[in-house]
């Protein structure tokens, strides 16, 4: 038994590793690698997934070599690029770092399933913790850090997995090929939806906001969340208590599945408000499909139950039977190490599948549901062995207490934001215009305290390319993060899928929020135009419209520039008007006339020119500010940095007498 917790928590750590490694890896494909958007998507999933399938050697070295020293090494270096990675070095030492410790951690996994034919109960801890310790430090910290308390746990973790790796693993059996195969669409999935703490957020902002005066009026927006910490803690407690308890049997094994499929069926409908039942329902799903996997996997690979007295060669057999029986370890663990490979091949076809959708304009809202369909047929495929062998872990006792510190890390880390922080009504207002890239700046970096200095000093701010909790980008809720440091509220619109979209913060309180869609005119990712009124208090309101435009390459915005326009005249209705945002045109072109012919007065007009990008080298004024023209604008400005790869754009508007 004690080996058996052992080897274990060993897994749980290594997957917390080479989970927090693909987080940054990820989006620096896009950041580093090339540029989303502009790089060709093709050429940018070739990278990523090259990686994948270069993994595909490991089972093969791992026999040749033995499964011990191939692992001890891949660990070693997976813990080296997790701690160089920490301190940020951005640029291309970042990308090859991250990449040298996805291709370890792949190696590694391997070797692990060479050694593990029960991995169900260290699969489902190492997922339910990173899911902990990315709440515990604010969604990003885990893997970007510079604070003590990050680099302890990170240390923490890293000497705990090494410590494991180096005791020796007990005999394994010939199962486990089906558990293994489901560790990467079991990554993807968890970190997709199912125990994501942004996603788990985001959803509940959908939900339960604290900004809604009038529900009515408030149109597929999300606002600041009443009660964030429960949903996730709610969605870990379940998965582990499914992964780890005994499996159904009968009809009742297939809840689990129907769950899971049910869950993603949810996501790939992609309203905001389907968000919430989505994680709960794909987390208890993934946890009772693994379960069945492995109970399954109980029979070997064989079909015959693994629970069995081993005999000693020649005591009683025939020579030539024995010595196959001494050889079905070594063929089990092979199938092992491919199958684990193969499973995160899945990931990676499926992750490449979903995410470029939005720079080739591809169907994607059935990979997960396709994702899940495979995790839950795995599970079905094979009835349960009659005494599967009991969990390491008490599931109850587990499934509690993972909860329970998952709600208090959540509550901890979870800052309130002041309903208003402004006297009013004020005689001006600093509005800024940001294009925050996800939150990632030129060199790659991921840093919201270099975004909220960046607009330091507005009081009304609208983000463009705002990203609530995409895997891609690392499963961060970058608005959620630079809204604490600003101690702005916000309400969010989304554009692409309930996670990407826009928002408006303010120092005042923010009402009426409506959400339009604009006319796709053949552009991939979405676009829409989000209204809402910042209520000054006297009666003195004024009506702000952010908005991206999203043209195909090569194309003006003129189609979506006059749907912006002609909602943001209807939405102010003779009130004070601003609208703001990333709109892809310059001063001059037909799009660029469209906010013009609406009645509105470019905002920036007296700083001309003013571009805004790229940030390193500004060339193109792409990102505006347009008022009507009772608000007198002044002291326009793109403050210089490289948070982004735009700059952000800031003017003081003065109101007119109430």
């Amino acid at each position: 038994m004690r080996y058996r917790h052992l080897t274990t928590v060993t897994l749980a750590l290594g997957v917390v590793l080479l989970v927090d490694v693909l987080r940054v890896f990820l989006p620096a494909v896009i950041t580093i690698f090339g540029q989303a958007a502009s790089t060709p998507a093709e050429l940018l999933g070739a990278f990523a997934f090259g990686w994948f399938l270069l993994a595909l050697a490991a089972p093969a070295l791992i026999r040749r070599v033995g499964a011990r020293p191939v692992t001890l090494v891949a660990a070693v270096l997976l813990v080296v690029a997790r701690l160089a990675v920490n301190g940020q070095p951005g640029g291309r030492l970042q990308l090859w770092l991250a990449t040298a410790g996805l291709l370890a951690g792949l190696v590694w996994l391997a070797g692990a399933a060479a050694g593990t034919d029960r991995p169900v109960p260290g699969l489902a801890l190492g997922l339910a913790v990173g899911a902990v310790l990315h709440t515990v430090l604010d969604t990003y910290r885990s893997a970007f850090f510079g604070d003590w308390p990050a680099w302890l746990a990170a240390v923490g973790v890293a000497g705990l997995f090494l410590a494991g790796q180096a005791r020796p693993a007990p005999p394994a059996g010939t199962g486990g090929v089906r558990s293994w195969l489901l560790a990467g669409p079991a990554l993807l999935l968890a970190g997709m939806v199912a125990l994501s703490p942004a996603v788990a957020r985001t959803a509940t902002s959908y939900q339960f906001g604290l900004l809604r005066s009038d529900p009515a009026d408030e149109v597929g927006v999300a606002t600041v969340p009443l009660f964030g910490p429960a949903p996730l803690a709610v969605a870990v407690g379940g998965f582990l208590l499914a992964a780890l308890a005994p499996p159904r049997r009968g009809a009742w094994r297939w809840l689990g599945p129907v769950a899971l499929v049910g869950g993603a069926v949810l996501v790939a409908l992609g309203r905001g408000e389907l968000l919430l039942p989505a994680v709960l329902l794909t987390a208890v799903g993934l946890g009772a499909c693994l379960a069945s996997a492995g109970a399954a996997d109980g029979r070997g690979d064989d079909g015959a139950d693994q629970a069995r007295t081993p005999v000693p060669d020649g005591a009683g057999q025939d020579p030539a039977r024995a010595a196959g029986g001494a050889a079905a370890p070594a063929r089990a663990a092979g199938r092992r190490g491919y199958a684990a490979v193969a499973g995160m091949l899945v990931f990676a076809v499926a992750a490449v599948a979903y995410y470029s959708a939005y720079d080739l304009g591809h169907p994607n809202a059935g990979v997960p549901v396709a994702v899940a369909v495979l995790v839950a047929a795995v599970a079905l495929a094979r009835r349960p062995t009659p005494g599967p062998a009991r969990s390491p872990l008490p599931p109850v006792w587990t499934a509690a207490t993972a909860a329970v510190v998952t709600l208090l890390a959540a509550v901890a880390s979870d800052e309130l934001l002041s309903a208003t922080n402004r006297d009013g009504p004020p005689e001006t207002v600093r509005v800024a215009a940001y294009n925050v890239r996800m939150g990632f700046g030129m060199d790659g970096r991921f840093d919201p305290d270099a975004l909220a200095r960046a607009v330091a000093g507005a009081d009304v701010v609208a983000l463009s390319e705002v990203d609530r909790g995409w895997l891609l980008n690392g499963g961060h809720d970058t608005l959620d993060l630079l809204a604490e440091r600003l101690d702005m509220p916000y309400v969010f619109a989304p554009a692409a899928d309930p996670l990407w979209g826009d928002a408006v913060l303010s120092r005042w309180p923010l009402d009426a929020a409506r959400t339009r869609p604009l006319p796709a005119v053949g552009a991939p990712t979405g676009a829409q135009a989000l209204g809402v009124t910042v209520n000054f208090s006297a009666g003195v309101r004024l009506a702000v419209v952010a908005t991206h435009l999203q043209p195909p390459p090569g194309e003006d915005p003129v189609v979506q520039a006059r749907a912006v326009a002609d909602f943001a005249v209807r939405y102010a209705a003779g009130r004070p008007l601003v609208v703001a945002g990333d709109l892809n045109t310059e001063p001059g072109d037909p799009a660029f006339a469209e906010f013009t012919r609406a009645g509105l007065v470019d905002a920036l007009a007296a700083a001309r020119p003013l571009p805004t990008s790229p940030a390193d080298a500004p060339r193109q004024q792409i990102d505006h500010v347009f008022v009507t023209p009772d608000l007198a604008a002044g002291d326009a400005a793109a403050p210089p940095g490289t948070a982004s790869d735009h700059l952000p754009v800031a003017v003081t508007l003065t109101l007119p007498p109430a």
